[in-house]
């Protein structure tokens, strides 16, 4: 289809669909994190590794992702990582293991690495900055709704067919997203000629992961030795070391680097980075601890967490395109502080709240809260970062915007998942020791040493307990196996709270990330849509 043939909004709802799938994937996983610590008998730490290589090979090929785009025309790369990632989500589906299953996890991340930059450039090739605002809208309410809603379509999967169909869900939507973007999506050409920055991406790629690898296992390793005398903070240390070349070789790379420093000499582009790392981080690490929460110490059912996401699902949706037009009219970066402030202020109404002993619904006010962040945050984000960035740097700047909120999510599983594996272990233990001193002196130790092994080893997240001691009378085992249960709920319970903390506590950087960004000056013409704009050599 030709440039000037094609009618914008179609197009741009072509490539949502595919857009939110992609970002389904990033949140559907949470809600079925028991059911698969059940059934592929994993520990959480291998099942938190689901999550995190997704966001990992998702986040770390996107920049050379958006060069291709420039090279063989952005469709063509949407649709190439379309075809992996719906192919990747049968594989998915059909694993067997949980080994199996990170493998292919790892396979429909680089899919979607494909697919996002081409997304946001083409919002920059079909619309003139004058009505980039109500398409940035669009764009931020699917982005919205598909981080939210995820939950809720995992626990119905999750309930009624298994946790499998989180990912054969995907096929469906996967041949119709194909089959649109076929038909109404153009074959823009942008023809750049690229020389493609080999030591960067494999720089870039080798210290995320290195850093990842040794924050998301430092709680397995006891913080200690990994193999040989190699060690968990060396890991991470060696991590810090590769993205220190990475940026030296950035800058004294003459020919095309992966990452051009110059981009980030503009103010609302290097905020709005920023920005967007600590949503990311905030958004993919809040699930884990609420889930956990709500399904094992609450006791509701996949479909029933999923529900209580609704109305901050909905929210956020209806808030956002409204929040999108709003931002071409007043200061941008003013709806931007409303929204990562009340996204935090959420997540701490949500600890607050949180007991044991609590109504679920009882959070309801706390999400809609959060809901109502979410819908502020990502029209006018994506607004100033991208809207006084030059034309010419728009794809690479493309490729760096969505790379920082993925780059962020990793961050925040890794992050989050520790914190929480360190918390369980920590509180259930003082819960124990609290819990034992109502029993008969002589059980009190075994009691509290078993229940503390327990949750250091796999963590307990059903609703039963762990089994009785041996060899206890009928009445004293009755009695153990209740404080046992409500150790194990009271501290679940204490560590989904203070885990919430940390997403909140990154959100108040993105706030003091925002405070500097100013309002853009509207260019004073577009590029033609059968002109389309360059992008970074």
């Amino acid at each position: 289809m030709n440039a000037r043939q094609a009618n914008p909004w179609a197009a741009l709802s072509a490539l949502c669909l595919g857009f939110f799938m992609i970002l389904l994937d990033t949140t559907i996983v949470s809600t079925a994190i028991p059911a698969m610590l059940r059934e592929l008998g994993a520990g959480l730490n291998a099942i938190v590794w689901v999550i995190s290589v997704y966001l990992l090979t998702y986040a770390v090929p996107m920049l050379f992702a958006s060069r291709l785009g420039d090279r063989f025309g952005p469709k063509r790369v949407y649709l190439a990582g379309l075809v992996v990632f719906t192919l990747a989500s049968l594989w998915c589906g059909l694993s067997g293991s949980v080994e199996m299953l990170i493998a292919a996890r790892a396979v429909q991340g680089l899919g979607a690495a494909l697919m996002t930059p081409q997304t946001l450039a083409f919002i920059s090739h079909l619309f003139p900055p004058s009505k980039r605002g109500p398409a940035m809208g669009l764009w931020s309410g699917v982005a919205g709704i598909a981080a939210i809603v995820g939950p809720l379509l995992g626990g119905v999967l999750v309930d009624h067919l298994g946790w499998e169909w989180i990912f054969f869900v995907n096929l469906p939507v996967g041949v119709v997203a194909i089959a649109l973007a076929l038909l109404k999506v153009p074959d823009w050409q942008p023809k750049h000629s690229h020389s493609f920055d080999v030591p960067g991406i494999l720089l870039s790629g080798a210290g995320l992961f290195c850093i990842v690898y040794g924050v998301q296992n430092g709680q397995h390793y006891d913080w200690g030795r990994v193999f040989g005398p190699v060690t968990v903070l060396e890991i991470i240390g060696f991590g810090v070391a590769l993205l220190i070349a990475f940026v030296v070789w950035q800058r004294y790379n003459r020919k095309e680097p992966l990452l051009p420093l110059s981009v980030f000499g503009n103010r609302n582009f290097s905020a709005g980075t920023l920005t967007s790392v600590t949503v990311g981080f905030a958004m993919t690490g809040m699930f884990l601890p609420l889930v956990i929460y709500i399904q094992a110490v609450l006791g509701e059912s996949p479909t029933m967490s999923g529900l209580l996401f609704a109305p901050m699902s909905l929210l956020a949706g209806m808030i956002g395109p409204f929040v999108g037009r709003a931002s071409d009219k007043v200061n941008g970066k003013i709806l931007l502080i409303i929204g990562l402030s009340a996204l935090a202020a959420g997540m701490v109404l949500v600890a607050l709240l949180a007991r044991a002993d609590a109504n679920a619904w009882a959070l309801t006010p706390a999400l809609l809260v959060a809901g109502a962040g979410i819908g502020f945050i990502f029209a006018p984000m994506g607004n100033l970062a991208m809207s006084s960035v030059e034309p010419r740097l728009i794809g690479t700047a493309s490729g760096i915007f969505n790379t920082a909120r993925q780059v962020g999510g990793v961050l925040g599983s890794a992050a989050v998942g520790v914190l929480l594996q360190a918390r369980i272990s920590a509180s259930i233990a003082d819960e124990a020791a609290t819990a034992a001193n109502a029993l008969p002196e002589q059980y009190r130790a075994p009691f509290a040493e078993g229940i503390a092994k327990a949750a250091e080893s796999t963590g307990e997240f059903g609703s039963s307990g762990p089994a009785t001691m041996p060899g206890l009378p009928s009445g004293v085992a009755e009695q153990a196996q209740r404080l046992a249960l409500e150790a194990i709920h009271n501290g679940l319970t204490d560590a989904a709270r203070v885990t919430l903390l940390l997403p909140a506590a990154v959100l108040l950087l993105g706030v003091l990330a925002a405070l500097t960004m100013r309002r853009p000056v509207p260019r004073a013409h577009h590029t033609p849509a059968p002109e389309p704009a360059p992008s970074a050599a």
